[in-house]
């Protein structure tokens, strides 16, 4: 079975491991302040769920999700991430993060921003354009009519099929964006950002797009 190692226990990375649990995937989950300060969430999520370091979530993890504040991204270890898939959920919003010239320029995305930091991972823009509590909560058996689809995007193919094999798991049909430089179409003010879509709805929400200046 799959292991979903999650870096950050906050609203994004607790509830993707509430949904991976009730999955049938093994969850190792690590946050800044030590496995000590999770064992009511791994208790909550029950026997699949194990607190870990941030080590241990990177070395133990099939696929490894980065949920963390975009300012945190810089302190991740370089060296237990080689040949990893890493699924990057950030959003970048200046007030919280601080001003990032590559993102308020266009000329980068999140997910490009933590690939160069991780240079021999392999990253996949992913779970980014959903509401946290809504991820355990919306998911459908596949076929199921109007199934809620989410995207992921990425330079790697074998990990972008990875990564999708696993959100289909959850209950979500899944739109490949093309590469890291097409993820800024989910992230926020755009028509995609945070709505529930299903497959065909959400490839018109991403096409012909318009990149807007950060703010």
């Amino acid at each position: 079975m799959t292991t979903i190692g999650i870096i950050g226990s906050g609203n994004i990375g607790s509830n993707v491991a509430k949904a991976a649990v009730e999955h049938g995937f093994d969850v190792v989950i690590s946050n800044s302040r030590g496995p000590d300060t999770l064992q009511d969430l791994v208790s909550e999520l029950g026997d699949r769920a194990t607190a870990g370091t941030t080590e241990e979530s990177i070395r133990r993890g099939d696929l490894v999700l980065v949920a963390i504040p975009l300012k945190a991204i810089g302190a991740l270890p370089v060296e237990p991430f080689e040949d990893k898939i890493v699924m990057d959920a950030n959003n970048y919003y200046p007030q919280r993060d601080g001003r990032i010239e590559a993102l308020d320029s266009n000329e980068s995305t999140t997910s490009e921003l933590l690939q160069k930091h991780l240079p021999h991972s392999h990253v996949v823009k992913a779970f980014n354009n959903i509401n946290a509590k809504d991820i355990p909560a919306d998911g459908l058996p596949k076929g199921s009519a109007d199934r809620r689809a989410l995207t992921v995007a990425g330079n790697t193919d074998s990990a972008k099929d990875a990564v999708a094999h696993f959100i289909d798991a959850l209950g979500y049909d899944v739109l490949d964006l093309g590469g890291l430089d097409q993820s800024w179409k989910v992230e926020r003010d755009t028509p995609a950002y945070g709505k529930r879509a299903n497959l065909e709805e959400l490839k018109e929400l991403t096409t012909d797009v318009e990149r807007v200046q950060q703010v």
